[in-house]
């Protein structure tokens, strides 16, 4: 398993400071936000598109701090009926053909969530089987929209060189679970499998060591995020919030560092369990945590991350000070 950054984690950063900091942390690969929800602070996808020279010089900044790119990251909603669906898909080509361009084999993103109808402009998540409506409203989205799409995409990737195409189990999204991994996987093919992210799963009460038990070699990438379900808050709402996240002091949950959700005997048993199935992959940290600034949420879930991987990191350069 490998140390890998989200590098939206450290977005305050320059592009330098914040190669200086994974480094000096002991991480050692990068997983790059290209756009779409990320701001996308240390990569310009136009600009490495178009020149050979800004690849060389970029490719050059991250392999000077002993780092490799892991991943790209396009995560959006290309399946939204309106202007921003199609955006993001521009984003998603572009982000194919940059990895193409830079030898990346991997790409983070999320399956999409069309709207409820053919006239629809607003993505739509059904999450109930009741009125029958929904029920009509879903089989029409994977029918008529996702399976299509994703049919294309896949064969996009594979012309660009992608090998694998791992999908974030997020809300508001057709594939949040493995259940729609698997249903999503069996109509296109192996080339999509799951960016596990514990955290998502967390507040929807799900078991993310169960998930990777079920999912075993369909886990393409792993993102390393906690969550803590809110102690006089969740007891009388429940899991569903609405709230927007700057708001954690009256959610019934919030993203968090690792550790302030769930310990680091917690961590320890997921990782073993992913690397029991055969996982052997970048384990990437994805810092949400708008309690304590940037750099501190990822310190501290570093030394988390050092203590439960199931690998010797006093071996590993730069480990542990900045």
């Amino acid at each position: 398993m490998r140390l890998c950054l989200v590098t939206d984690s450290l977005g305050n950063m320059s592009f330098i400071e914040m190669l200086a900091a994974s480094a000096s942390l002991g991480y050692e690969s990068l997983e790059f936000a290209c756009g779409n929800w990320s701001k996308a602070p240390h990569i310009d996808l136009d600009e490495l598109l178009e020149s050979e020279l800004k690849r060389d010089n970029f490719v050059s900044a991250v392999k000077v701090e002993g780092l490799e790119i892991e991943a790209l990251n396009c995560s959006g909603n290309q399946l939204a009926p309106n202007e921003e669906g199609r955006a993001h898909q521009v984003v998603v080509e572009k982000t194919f053909r940059l990895a193409e361009l830079l030898g990346v084999k991997t790409i983070v993103m999320m399956s999409g969530l069309p709207g409820g109808g053919p006239k629809d402009t607003i993505p739509n998540w059904i999450t109930t089987s009741w009125p029958p409506l929904t029920t009509e409203v879903l089989n029409w989205q994977w029918n008529e929209i996702a399976f299509p799409y994703w049919e294309k995409t896949v064969k996009q990737a594979k012309e660009h060189g992608i090998e694998k195409i791992a999908l974030e189990n997020h809300g508001c999204q057709l594939v949040y679970n493995p259940q729609t991994l698997f249903k999503l996987r069996n109509q296109v093919g192996e080339m999509v499998g799951m960016n596990l992210d514990p955290s998502h799963l967390f507040w929807m009460g799900g078991d993310p060591i169960l998930a990777a038990r079920h999912l075993g070699a369909a886990i393409y990438h792993i993102h390393a995020k906690d969550v803590r379900i809110e102690r006089g808050f969740v007891g009388t709402d429940g899991v569903l919030d609405t709230k927007t996240i700057d708001r954690f002091f009256e959610r019934s949950w919030n993203y968090v560092a690792l550790g302030y959700g769930h310990d680091v005997h917690w961590w320890s048993e997921f990782f073993t369990v992913v690397r029991m199935m055969g996982y052997d992959g970048p384990i990437s940290l994805e810092n949400e945590d708008l309690s304590m600034d940037q750099l501190t949420s990822v310190k501290k879930s570093t030394k988390v991350l050092q203590e439960a991987m199931p690998r010797d990191f006093d071996s590993a350069r730069g480990v542990g000070l900045l």
